[in-house]
């Protein structure tokens, strides 16, 4: 089983960038979820896939998965793409539709 370091992204909901500074240490699911017959949930036998660990750096979560023996992989984070935005585009003759109220 091998477990995956990497910097979460943002959500949906989230215009800050809180809690994407840290690393994440998650171990990847060893087998299949199941669905449990009597209730219909989904279930494991897998109790790794549900640890969490975060770390203040990338070099704090390899020396933990190499002290402790893990394989893991490492996900570094894609950059941001710089948004340039200018409130006159709003009103610029070649807008691809009519800025209207």
């Amino acid at each position: 089983m091998t477990a995956r370091i990497y910097k979460p992204a943002r959500t949906a909901m989230q215009s800050g960038v809180g809690k994407t500074k840290r690393w994440l240490l998650e171990h990847e699911a060893a087998e299949a979820r199941r669905i449990e017959p009597l209730m219909g949930w989904t279930s494991s036998g897998d109790t790794r896939a549900q640890v969490k660990l975060w770390f203040d750096t990338k070099e704090e979560a390899i020396a933990y998965a190499e002290r402790e023996g893990l394989a893991f992989r490492v996900q570094e984070p894609k950059p941001a793409a710089p948004r340039t935005f200018s409130y006159s585009d709003n009103f610029r003759a070649g807008r691809p539709e009519p800025w209207t109220h």
